[in-house]
């Protein structure tokens, strides 16, 4: 794996994992053109971040091209590739207020935006999969319009409760937040893939099979123990993407 740092290039393993999981996102067509962001903390209080340079699209990001953004300065926005103010609201809201939330990724991915389009956003637990985030999915139903400061501010403080790092974002997308990369690419991942299986299971117009309070909650309990399934699964993207020359690590 290229992972060698580069001159005065600082936090390089965190800047490679995140542009791996841009490369990722849109090989699964969860991306939104040259929209939609991902952060991720590096200092201790999580006020600075890693992003996405201004409107480049998630296929081509590589590490060297990741931003530091300072959600305390606006002067941030003027440097070269500064966020655009929707990116500077949303994720400069979400580093300032929770301080929990070391990594954020924010898309409108086809399923999770279906669900957020729905009147009634709730993820059931049909499944393994959907049984993860029982009780530990926040909706927001009060879309104000674009995330500029306000409205970036307004969704981070729906984010009081750290058991629940998901939040539908009622008419808009979603935001999953995390530890690390690892972690909240994998909470990413699955939340599609559950959000897919619930639009798909209503489509039938057979009655769907919901699991037990106790159940679902056991089952999230136990997969929120389970050992490295995050780590693993990134390192094999990555793995992947280093078996075809992708450039994502330079």
């Amino acid at each position: 794996m290229n992972t060698a740092r580069l001159p005065n290039m600082d936090h390089w393993q965190e800047r490679v994992d995140l542009a791996a999981a841009f490369r990722w996102t849109a090989r699964l067509n969860m991306h939104e053109a040259v929209s939609n962001h991902f952060s991720l903390s590096i200092n201790d209080e999580g006020t600075r971040f890693l992003m996405n340079p201004n409107q480049v699209h998630f296929s081509r990001i590589k590490a060297s091209d990741l931003i530091v953004v300072d959600a305390n300065d606006p002067k941030t926005l003027e440097g070269p590739d500064a966020p655009d103010p929707t990116a500077w609201g949303l994720h400069g809201g979400m580093h300032r207020h929770c301080p929990h939330a070391r990594c954020a990724m924010h898309v409108h991915s086809i399923f999770a935006t279906v669900l957020a389009s729905l009147a009634d956003s709730r993820l059931p637990a049909i499944d393994q999969n959907s049984a993860t985030f029982f009780n530990r999915v926040v909706i927001d139903e009060n879309y104000g319009g674009l995330a500029f400061e306000e409205e970036g501010e307004r969704c981070a403080k729906l984010f009081d409760d750290p058991k629940k790092k998901v939040m539908v974002m009622g008419n808009h997308g979603v935001m999953i937040i995390g530890d690390t990369v690892a972690d909240t690419f994998n909470r990413l991942f699955y939340f599609e893939r559950s959000c897919e299986t619930y639009i798909r299971a209503l489509q039938t117009g057979q009655p769907l099979r919901v699991l037990p309070d106790e159940i679902a909650e056991k089952t999230a309990h136990e997969l929120e123990q389970y050992p490295e399934q995050d780590e693993r699964h990134l390192a094999e993207l990555k793995g992947i993407l280093d078996d075809e020359g992708s450039n994502y690590a330079t």
